[in-house]
């Protein structure tokens, strides 16, 4: 192996190690959605230096599923989130804003 490629796996070790990272000590649901989802896109980019470095067009399918698993995965859980703050809506027809755990997290519950 080249030093080159002794370079590219390491970055995507490093980001994969901090994504981990990330994903432990989120303190929200978000942070680990976003997390996970970041935690695939370098799964997805370690496999295309895989098949870069080595000239493998056989790992192309599980590239494009992996991405795809992602993509829905991140739309998911946007829309999941979204319906939650939909039904916070009142029956005036003001919105309360998100969930009452991430307004404790802003300290005097003010909405930003």
């Amino acid at each position: 192996m080249t030093v080159v490629s002794y370079l590219l796996y390491g970055l995507v070790g490093s980001g994969a190690a901090l994504a981990l990272v990330r994903l432990a000590l989120g303190p929200s649901l978000l942070d680990r959605v976003v997390a996970t989802d970041t935690l695939l896109v370098i799964i997805s980019a370690g496999l295309a230096v895989y098949a870069a470095l080595e000239r493998d067009p056989t790992v192309v399918p599980v590239l494009v599923v992996v991405s795809l698993l992602a993509f829905v995965g991140s739309v998911s859980i946007a829309r999941y989130v979204g319906g939650m703050l939909v039904r916070a809506h009142t029956s005036d027809g003001r919105d309360v804003g998100l969930p009452e755990a991430a307004e404790e997290r802003n300290g005097s519950g003010v909405q930003r």
